[in-house]
């Protein structure tokens, strides 16, 4: 077990041994091979549910594992009832990821030798390494420290790639194999298979595969999947921002990213701020050339109000040439993103002729687009940022309030202006200029909102931030303009038009930057490029309405998940599908380009259907003896997906052609597809478009579970902290079923969940203790009492059962597989402990025993298979296997027997807590030790089993003023006017009786809350004194007392029983549902 270091494994390994016989049972009866039937599926017949291939540069790690445990819980559900179920699963390799760490190793052979001999840092610090940028290459063990330099500390954390193989046990002649990336595919998969056949995974592995054209199987598949939506008008040709990796020299989708994942490009309008001459002495190599200050906004619309340019005084910039006459002054990094959107001399090499610094610039006069001071000249603002933008930023003071009070603070401080070197004829001439009227702050709205929120200078950043998202808000939606050719018209309105009359005067270009940082997995800071590739054209209004009308029609399990999908279909737009770099599939028409790897794994699904037939079981399709990739034609594909007509040229078998037929229609659509949710955003909404687009509507998808990502021991799991584990590593820690119980026990919906080890610690011994029990009472049958259940325990005991096998059958079919734990489990076991406590010496009866191990055994397959099928085989000695023995039979749950018991059992707690305060005396007491002579020996329990009087005035008008369809009561005033009429109302003594009921009024109001609305019924369902009475023997045991009387609190003779202690039915007296006990010696 994890935590023991020292102590013994043998639980541990007792569940290992266990699961590695179980898993020799299964292959042998080969019970997860799933075969399309020769008649079309009913409703439930077929279970289909499939998960997102995974990427194939590292180990499976438990992030992998809580993802599909949801879908192998749900598909072992489906085929412990008896469906027909298909659950394949296959291998990810297209893409950057596997070729971007070939090459890394190939440049560190090159750099440090084979194996390399790495540089030995002088200055050291104790940190752990990342790794992070790995994909899902994972560092196998605990939590490790290492010693890194403080600039690769501060840096994020470097580890080489040949450290990472290392670190899976990799020698250093194993290692160079790696800067082979088709090597890649050969190693991981099959270790893959292996870690998910130790974990239980019930799949059918005939139909597993690799992507990229190493299969070419799976090759013949993709080429015809673009091919069509290339026919549809899908897929085009076009100039458009990406973001995109310049070491790569290619685009930088969502999963070739080692950060920023979601990151779009964020477009501005860069206003040319042309510098007027004479220029400096720093910058006398420029005269001649046209040079501006370049501004990025995405408010043009404000560029009428400008009174000056801020710059970062120590921040870098320089000149960079964009052609032969014009030259750009502004950040590296915004040059960079300029030269790959066709905007430098050189393209995708930015020219710098000058460096300069933001001091350099302060003072330049400056003539600017739309403005209606002539010249405003440039000033130092401490808060521009040079990592987003230009790090050239316009001054509008009369709609931003940053710009207002960096103005104000330069006009009224001359010490300020001095610093910098700021003339006060740069800025103490320049007024605010009303541009845009705001609904709610007027014609000046950014001194307003600062004088209104007390501002008093620009390093009140989150009064400025607050102020700012109000102006901008207003000023856009609702805002008019004041000035300029759009006078009067609407900003959001006016915006458009502005931009586009600045860029047809060419006093502005377009420019876009990633929204964010995004890393590509090279590890390069990607830029935005202007590229000429295949776009997928997502987003196209017909397709949309599709795409929409299919997610309408699919089951998704949460709200949550169904406003993820409709956000991502309301801004998904055009995607490029094509690449250049990594492994993959290449485009049909234009080979120059290879499919991404977010356009490859769209419609797969499909696949799986037909893929057993076509490779035989072999994932790298190496096996042609059936059919050959080359007979897979369009016509084929066609006939077997999307009902084209047979393919009378083809050279497959007319038998093996409707073979592969009957399969897809047989299993197709899937039923569930289950995935974390950062997939909604991108694959999963991909999926839908796929489907809406080729597939014909009773084939579109049947619905997606998606869930949130998975915490270790409540911290976030990190391959960089240490605190991960790869599933081979929690299998050989935990064993498979401990660890698959944890991962049920760690949540479900949207919310991260919590893989936590000390549950799968106690799992271990939980499970084996149970065998142990087993064990025993099959031992010691012949001492069980073998007649029909007929005690109250018996009963009791039956109905859990029934409510185990109803409510968790509820859960399962929700795929609420925590919850299904917790009643087929937990409270299966609570129940069982219970009813051993309640039988006493009359002993258990064996009939339920048998069933109960039945029961709970086949309630806990899906989650723990191999314990289930190892008591199924040999302790219980069944036929078959338990993973399709079909569910357990129960009668239906009585509820009021339900209640009867909680109402024993929380009657006997209650009394414990009485008996026990007695015997040990009063807190006040000076002693607290225990008068063993005194205990008593005696118990009197009142029972009261239905409310009179005043009482049952107020539940009656509680039932007649409560609205059963909102759960609610009438309000207070109403109630006591009822009250009032009432029978108690009109008695003289109304007042003092009034005291008395407002408290039960809200007591009871609030029980309504707690526990439902039959907490105003006048009594019970069942009789309190018939339990209780039939359950003496057991509270006698459970108290410790030698006698025990049920009484009738309105039985006068009854209460002369309580003698001198009468008097404590008066101070607590009994109420249906709250007997009150009297202990006597």
């Amino acid at each position: 077990m994890a935590e023991e270091t020292g102590k013994s494994f043998a639980r541990r390994d007792r569940l290992l041994e266990i699961e590695s016989q179980v898993q020799k049972w299964w292959l042998e009866g080969d019970v997860f091979r799933a075969d399309a039937k020769d008649l079309p599926p009913k409703a439930g017949e077929k279970f289909f549910g499939n998960f997102p291939f995974p990427y194939m540069n590292g180990y499976l790690h438990l992030g992998h594992a809580f993802s599909f445990s949801k879908l192998e819980f749900a598909a072992a559900y489906h085929r412990l009832r008896g469906a027909n179920v298909l659950l394949p699963f296959a291998f990810h390799c297209t893409g950057m990821p596997i070729k971007a760490s070939a090459d890394k190793l190939t440049r560190e052979i090159e750099m440090f030798g084979n194996p390399p001999v790495f540089p030995v840092v002088k200055e050291e610090e104790s940190g752990e390494p990342e790794g992070e940028s790995e994909g899902n290459q994972t560092q196998p063990g605990g939590k490790f420290k290492g010693k890194k330099s403080k600039a690769i500390a501060k840096s994020g954390g470097v580890k080489y790639q040949w450290e990472i193989m290392q670190s899976y046990g990799l020698s250093d002649e194993e290692i160079a194999k790696f800067t082979n990336p088709y090597h890649w595919l050969t190693f991981f998969p099959p270790l893959a298979v292996e870690d998910l056949k130790a974990f239980g995974l019930g799949c059918d592995w005939r139909r597993t595969f690799i992507t990229t054209d190493v299969n070419p199987y799976f090759d013949t598949f993709v080429r015809w999947q673009m091919r069509k939506l290339k026919e549809m008008g899908k897929i085009v040709k076009d100039l458009r921002y990406a973001i995109y990796s310049p070491l790569d020299g290619q685009p930088c989708a969502d999963h070739d990213r080692a950060s920023g994942e979601g990151v779009i490009p964020q477009e501005y309008t860069l206003i040319k701020m042309e510098v007027i001459s004479p220029f400096p002495p720093k910058m006398s190599a420029l005269e001649g050339k046209k040079v501006y200050l370049a501004a990025a906004t995405l408010r043009p619309e404000t560029m009428y109000g400008q009174t000056n340019c801020w710059v970062l005084p120590d921040g870098k910039y320089g000149a960079f040439e964009i052609n032969d006459t014009d030259v750009f002054i502004l950040t590296k990094r915004a040059a960079l993103n300029l030269a790959y959107q066709r905007l430098s001399r050189v393209p995708e090499k930015p020219t710098c002729l000058v460096e300069l610094t933001g001091q350099d610039l302060i003072g330049l006069p400056l003539k600017s687009p739309l403005a209606f001071n002539d010249v405003i000249y440039t000033l130092p603002m401490l808060s521009v940022l040079t990592d987003k933008g230009t790090g050239i930023v316009t001054s509008v003071p009369s709609d931003s309030p940053d710009d207002y009070m960096a103005l104000h603070d330069l006009k009224a401080k001359p010490a300020f202006r001095a610093k910098y070197g700021v003339k006060d004829e740069w800025v103490l001439p320049f007024e605010i200029i009303p541009i845009i009227h705001h609904p709610d702050f007027g014609d000046k709205s950014a001194e307003r909102i600062c004088i209104e929120k007390k501002i008093k200078s620009q390093n009140e950043r989150e009064k400025l931030d607050e102020a700012k998202k109000i102006i901008y808000k207003g000023g856009f939606y609702e805002g008019t303009m004041l000035v300029g050719d759009y006078t009067g018209m609407k900003v959001q309105e006016a915006k458009s038009l502005i931009r586009n009359k600045l860029l047809e005067l060419e006093q502005a270009v377009v420019y876009s930057e990633p929204e964010k940082k995004v890393i590509s997995r090279s590890g390069d800071e990607c830029v935005v490029a202007l590229t000429d590739q295949w776009y997928i054209t997502y987003g196209e209004d017909e397709w949309k309405k599709a795409a929409e009308e299919c997610l309408a029609g699919m089951n998704l399990y949460s709200e949550e998940t169904r406003h993820g999908f409709e956000h991502t279909l309301s801004w998904l737009n055009q995607w490029a599908c094509s690449r250049n770099f990594g492994l993959g599939t290449r485009i049909p028409w234009d080979e120059q380009f290879l499919v991404e790897s977010l356009s490859d794994s769209t419609l797969y699904m499909a696949y799986y259907t037909v893929a057993h037939v076509l490779q035989r079981g072999d994932m790298y399709g190496a096996d042609r003896s059936s059919i050959k990739p080359e007979q897979l034609t369009d016509e084929v594909w066609d006939f077997l997906f999307v009902n084209g007509p047979y393919p009378k040229s083809s050279e497959i078998p007319s038998s093996l052609l409707h073979k592969m037929k009957q399969e897809f229609e047989y299993w197709y659509p899937f039923d569930l597809r289950v995935s974390g949710k950062d997939l909604i955003q991108n694959h999963l909404t991909f999926c839908i478009y796929n489907h809406a687009a080729i597939m014909p509507k009773h084939h579109w998808p049947g619905g997606f579970r998606c869930n949130g990502h998975i915490m270790l021991n409540s911290e976030k799991m990190s391959k960089s902290t240490g605190n991960f584990r790869t599933l081979r590593q929690a299998i050989e820690e935990f064993s498979a079923d401990a660890t698959r119980f944890s991962l049920a026990d760690a949540g479900d919906g949207m919310d991260d969940a919590n893989f936590v080890f000390e549950t799968a610690n106690a799992a271990i011994l939980r499970l084996t203790k149970e065998i142990s029990w087993m064990e025993e009472v099959l031992a010691a049958e012949s001492s069980l009492r073998n007649t029909p259940p007929t005690t109250y325990a018996d009963h009791v005991f039956a109905n859990e059962m029934n409510i185990a096998v109803k409510t968790t059958e509820k859960n399962y079919s929700e795929y609420m597989f925590r919850e299904a734990l917790k009643t087929g489990f937990y409270d299966l076991q609570a129940a069982r402990d219970e009813y051993r406590l309640s039988c006493g010496s009359g002993g258990m009866n064996r009939d339920l025993l048998w069933q109960f191990m039945d029961v709970q055994t086949r309630l806990i397959a899906p989650i723990c298979p191999h314990y289930a099928e190892y008591i199924w085989k040999v302790l219980l000695k069944k036929d078959g296997y338990v993973v399709n023995a079909g569910w357990p039979e129960g009668n239906s749950p009585d509820l009021t027997l339900k209640k009867a018991n909680n109402y024993l059992q929380d009657t006997i707690v209650s009394m414990r807590k009485l008996l026990q305060k007695q015997i040990s005396g009063s807190k006040k007491s000076k002693t607290n030790i225990t008068n063993v002579q005194n205990k008593p020996t005696l118990g009197l329990i009142f029972v009261n089993e239905q409310y009179g009087g005043w009482k049952k005035e107020c539940l009656k008008i509680l039932q007649k003023k409560f609205d059963a369809a909102t759960s609610t009561f009438a309000p207070d005033q109403e109630i006591l006017a009822e009250l009032q009429k009432s029978e108690i109302g009109q008695s003289s003594n109304f007042k003092q009786i009034q005291k008395l009921c407002m408290p039960f009024l809200r007591f009871k109001k609030d029980e309504v809350k707690a526990v439902g609305v039959q907490a105003l019924d006048l009594k019970l369902p069942f009789g309190e004194i018939e339990v209780l009475t039939e359950n003496c023997e057991l509270i006698k045991r459970q108290l410790g007392l030698e006698r025990l009387e049920v009484l009738s609190a309105i039985d006068a003779d009854a209460v002369a029983r309580a003698g001198d202690h009468a008097s404590v039915l008066n101070s607590n007296p009994p109420s249906p549902g709250n007997p009150t006990a009297i202990f006597l010696n």
